[in-house]
Formats: C-alpha cells, structure tokens, sequence
C-alpha cells in the first residue's frame, strides 16, 4: 500500500514538473516570437529607410544636375550679353559722331545759305543749298531715330548684364511707365498690354495692376514686343480679378 501511495506520488509529482517545464517552454517561445517579430519589423524599417534614403540621394544627384546645367546656361547667357552690350556701345559711339558731324554739316549749311541769300546769288545756287540743307536735316532725323533704338537696346542689355553680374537684380522700368490692359488669360493667369519696347519695357520687369487707386496684383513681363508685351500674374499678389482696362505703372521704378 505505501509503495502504491509513493508511485502515485512520484506520478504526480512527475506530472506537476512537466507541467511547470512545459509553462516555461511555452513562455520562452513566446518571448522567442515576440523578439523575432520585433527584429523583423526593425529589419523592415531599415530597409525601408535605406531605399527612402537612396531615393532621396538620386534626388538630390538630379538636383546638383540641374543647379549644374542652369548656373552653365547662365554663364552662357551672361557671356553673350557681355558680347552684344559692347558691340551695342560702340554702334551707339559711333552714331553719336555721325550725328555730331552731321549736325555741324547742317548748321554750316544753313549759315551757307543764308549769307548766299543775303549777297544775291543766283537762284540754281541757292536750290542746291537748300536741297544739301534738306538733305542735312532727314539724316540727322533718321540718325536720331537710330539713336533711339540702339539706346533702348543698349537699354535692355544693360538690364540683362545686371540680372547677372548687378549688385540688385531688380529689373528697374522708367518712372513714368504708365499703361493698360488690353487681354486677359484667367485660366493660365498671363495678361497683354498696351506698352512694349517703345515705352521702356524691358524683359522681367514687374508692374502693378490697379483699379481706382486700389491694388488688384502684381505682373512680371515675360516676352516684349514693339508696342506691346505680355506678363505672368505673380503668385502670391492676386488680390482681386484683373480685368481689361486695369492699370499699370512700374513696381520698381528707375530713380
């Protein structure tokens, strides 16, 4: 009897240890599944973070890339402007002497006529006088009228080299600069206007729109024609509907 008592014992205390190992098993397999799930999950977000990161390399490669070719193209740019300016300053030395030498030419020839008119010479004399002061005068006139185009030229590339090489890149437009609307784009926001080349517009020179005194937006031109030029509504100074007939006068006027 005490033999079977102490079997059954030993059976039950058997029984309770692998009871108790098999609880310890199963708690060292779950904490064996939770590590693995959380090393799992941290593997998952370093890759995820390497491939974040090589994406944000390329990126930035193709950024370095463009900065690259648009600081090239500017240089470019500003090289040429070098160029056209100095051919543009000599053209207009040039015809400053020609104008000098043609106004001394009409003066000398108006001084000419007069003292023939005034000793009586024949008339044949006197109509080719006044033919040679004709003459005189229409070059100067057409010499003039050059000088004011080289001018404006010469105006616009000065404004393009201090775009570039200036110590202030803000395009400055003639104090005086006063014009209209004439078109409106609403849907890519660009706007024509009745003043161009003639006028004093220059390329990337910004305008203010305004309507009875009161400020609508703010335009920057982006190509210039001879009596017109069309302009980008700035993002940011929209501040009302523009409309035909809206105003514009310089946002950074030339003192």
């Amino acid at each position: 009897m005490f033999i079977r008592i102490s079997l059954i014992v030993a059976i039950a205390a058997a029984l309770f240890v692998s009871g108790w190992n098999i609880v310890k098993v199963r708690e060292k397999i779950t904490t064996l599944i939770t590590q693995r799930d959380d090393e799992r999950g941290k593997k998952v977000e370093a890759l995820s973070n390497l491939s974040k990161a090589k994406t944000d390399l390329t990126k930035s490669q193709d950024a370095l890339k463009q900065a690259t070719q648009e600081m090239a193209d500017a240089k470019s740019e500003r090289d040429k402007a070098v160029v056209t300016a100095t051919a543009q300053i000599k053209r207009a030395d040039d015809l400053s002497d020609k104008l000098t030498k043609t106004t001394q030419d009409r003066d000398q020839a108006q001084t000419e006529l007069g003292a023939y008119k005034a000793t009586g010479i024949p008339a044949d004399q006197v109509g080719k006088l006044s033919r040679l002061l004709k003459e005189s005068q229409e070059t100067v006139e057409i010499v003039n009228e050059e000088k004011m185009v080289l001018q404006r030229a010469k105006t616009r590339v000065e404004a393009r080299l201090a775009k570039y090489e200036g110590p202030d890149p803000t395009i400055r437009l003639r104090a005086d600069l006063r014009g209209k609307i004439v078109e409106v784009d609403p849907k890519w926001d660009f706007v024509v206007l009745n003043i161009g080349l003639d006028q004093g517009v220059l390329e990337d020179g910004e305008l203010l729109v305004s309507r009875e005194g009161k400020l609508v937006a703010k335009v920057v031109v982006r190509s210039v024609e001879k009596n017109r030029c069309i302009a980008n509504v700035v993002p940011g100074w929209k501040l009302g509907e523009v409309i035909e007939g809206d105003e514009v006068s310089p946002a950074h006027p030339a003192s």
